[in-house]
């Protein structure tokens, strides 16, 4: 890996936390307890790595599921990920000449290249996707929040 691809893998990563913190503000808001938090934390995060990507790729997944998969804005940011880990391996393959067919190959098979709607989302619209996925989920939390603390008030 050189300098940029670390740089971008931190940057992926602060995309990652932000999207997280904002998911977890929203489903853990209305919580009281430690017990109820720490409970639907865990099975939150373990389920959702699954469903993104994290765990197993999703291009073992059947091609239904892989579809309804394309629109949980994480699958882009376990993708985001990917491609910047292994940018220095697919390079060195293409340097050493092995057969491009092959690399494409692993690619796909890593969830390099997600498709959308039949179309590869670039990684230019996979940083859209989390930023604006940020920017959605942390109004929604404003406003529950807002709404929320309001009604406690009354």
């Amino acid at each position: 890996m050189n300098i940029a691809d670390v740089i971008w893998v931190l940057f992926d990563m602060i995309l990652l936390v932000l999207f997280g913190s904002t998911i977890s503000s929203i489903i853990s808001f209305p919580l009281t307890t430690q017990g109820q938090l720490s409970a639907v934390g865990t099975i939150v995060s373990a389920g959702y790595g699954f469903i993104c990507g994290a765990y197993m790729p999703i291009s073992n997944f059947g091609s239904g599921l892989q579809k309804v998969l394309s629109y949980l804005p994480s699958t882009y940011a376990t993708s985001l990920i990917k491609n910047h880990m292994l940018h220095g391996v697919f390079s060195e393959m293409e340097r050493k000449q092995y057969p491009n067919e092959m690399v494409e190959a692993i690619r796909d098979t890593l969830d390099c290249k997600p498709v959308f709607h039949g179309n590869v989302v670039s990684v230019n619209q996979m940083i859209g996707i989390m930023i604006g996925s940020i920017v959605l989920f942390g109004i929604i939390y404003f406003f529950v929040a807002s709404f929320l603390e309001g009604e406690d008030k009354r």
